[in-house]
């Protein structure tokens, strides 16, 4: 009979979930299980809702998502009605998403990620945390961080009204101009921004590439989950976060595919687990091959590791070198060694910092105008790059624009497969002959946090009947019914 290790509840993420390890009868994982526990449902909640409130309503989904939730949205409703915001008003809303990048990326990397490495993986528990990690840089470090994160939070609560769930954004436009004081402010800040950015750059310089245990870590075979990668690029290849098209790559770097809006049908299908609140998505013309990585996969990742894996650089010139050091480190693309979404997450800190500072240069970001007259509703599909990855937000309203159906893909279930693999490679690697500590139980949690997980974004409920494909599948893995509502 096989015996049952259980992490619960897992540690520094967002959301509730946990890890269920079998061991065989000399000890050895048998299998490991990423599960969710949680389920928040905001995909019924939003049916019978006018879509102008959807924004505002889906920002409450995280605390910490707020602003990548309220800018997909904003531009699902632009396409439900029909329209195209003005420059400035999409100007507005860029800025508001970098400077969320740049508040949220700090807070990942320092609370959730830095830990791990600066503090070190098998420190106690107590210490394995933020103030431990205070303590280790240095608590004038620690004050300068946390005073420099403020600028972005500040930049936050100037354009969108509330610095934590935003108010601001109309169908169409944006409902406050920026005045001519608040982007020289705003200009002010930024270089606050990029100042953060590559102190944090240096700070992982020093702590990791410069530790020869942890580099073997990095680009060892334990934290590596071979796999295909979707990510937004320009028409240069580069990094995006607010617009762009959706780039899908194989695991040797080979593009699948590239769609924008209701193209998503075509490429991304979910498959409801047994024993999980969280949907695993696979591609879909690759077809379901099992969670599983490898050449032939069907899995996917998303987030900052998979941005510039689909990229061919950055739009911004000390990110690009950051991201050119990164690539020439591994000396291979795509870097399928999942500990390098830390060092991607700190090369987009910078990038998006330098795009704040490029926006609030930009005088015609304060023009009054800052929204164009609505259409008649129907259906719109709203994508952007969360911090976390892609976020496709799919509305279908009735004739006076309210909500009839609703479909959310977020970040953290497209990686659910790729998380899954990664924490059985973890487990089966560091427990041995049914030997386990805290310090192995946190090696094998380190599989799942450079994907960055918020469980509260990634739970809602079965697709509605808007146009998708699932695949449900039984407690042993046998498909026994598909549904298809197209």
């Amino acid at each position: 009979m096989l015996k049952k290790i259980e992490i619960n509840p897992l540690t520094r993420l967002e959301g509730h979930g946990k890890i269920a390890i079998f061991l065989d009868d000399q000890g050895n994982v048998d299998n490991a299980f990423f599960q969710v526990v949680e389920l928040r449902g905001y995909e019924r909640f939003l049916t019978g809702m006018p879509i102008e409130e959807v924004p505002r309503t889906v920002s409450t989904i995280c605390g910490v998502c707020r602003c990548v939730h309220f800018t997909a949205s904003i531009k699902a409703a632009d396409a439900v009605y029909n329209v195209e915001p003005t420059p400035t008003a999409k100007k507005i809303r860029e800025l508001l998403l970098n400077a969320h990048y740049v508040e949220d990326h700090c807070a990942i990397l320092y609370a959730l990620g830095f830990p791990d490495f600066v503090v070190g993986p098998t420190a106690s528990a107590a210490t394995r945390n933020l103030i431990g990690l205070i303590q280790a840089v240095g608590a004038e470090t620690g004050k300068l961080v946390l005073k420099k994160r403020q600028a972005a939070v500040k930049v936050i609560e100037m354009l969108a009204g509330r610095p934590i769930h935003p108010v601001a954004a109309l169908p169409g436009g944006w409902s406050k101009r920026v005045t001519e004081e608040e982007r020289k402010e705003i200009l002010e800040l930024s270089k606050e921004m990029v100042e953060l950015a590559q102190l944090t750059l240096k700070i992982f310089e020093d702590m990791v590439l410069k530790n020869k245990e942890y580099m073997d870590l990095v680009t060892g075979d334990v934290y590596k989950v071979v796999c295909n990668y979707m990510g937004t690029v320009d028409d240069k290849n580069r990094v995006q976060y607010y617009d762009g098209i959706q780039r899908i790559v194989d695991t040797k770097g080979n593009e699948i595919g590239r769609f924008t809006g209701k193209g998503y049908l075509d490429y991304i299908a979910e498959r409801v687990l047994p024993w999980s609140y969280l949907k695993m998505p696979y591609i879909k013309p690759l077809g379901w091959k099992g969670v599983m990585d490898g050449e032939g996969t069907s899995l996917y990742c998303v987030g900052p590791l998979a941005r510039l894996n689909v990229a061919d650089g950055m739009d911004t010139p000390l990110a690009q070198e950051a991201y050119e050091k990164m690539y020439a480190t591994f000396g291979t693309k795509p870097v399928h060694n999942i500990l390098a979404y830390h060092w991607a997450r700190a090369i987009e800190l910078l990038n998006a910092a330098e795009k704040v500072q490029q926006l609030a240069a930009d005088e015609s970001i304060t023009s009054p105008d800052i929204r164009v007259e609505l259409g008649k509703p129907g259906e719109g599909v709203g994508i952007i790059e969360a911090v976390r990855g892609v976020l496709i937000h799919h509305y279908k309203t009735d004739d006076q624009g309210i909500v009839q159906e609703a479909n959310l893909i977020v970040a953290t279930t497209h990686n659910k497969g790729p998380i899954n693999v990664a924490v059985r490679r973890a487990a089966r690697h560091f427990i041995k002959n049914g030997q386990v500590d805290e310090g192995i139980l946190n090696y094998i949690e380190m599989a799942y946090r450079p994907y960055d997980i918020c469980l509260a974004c990634a739970t809602h409920t079965l697709p509605g009947r808007l146009p998708i494909q699932v695949d449900i599948y039984d407690s042993k893995g046998e498909l026994y019914r598909t549904l298809r509502n197209y």
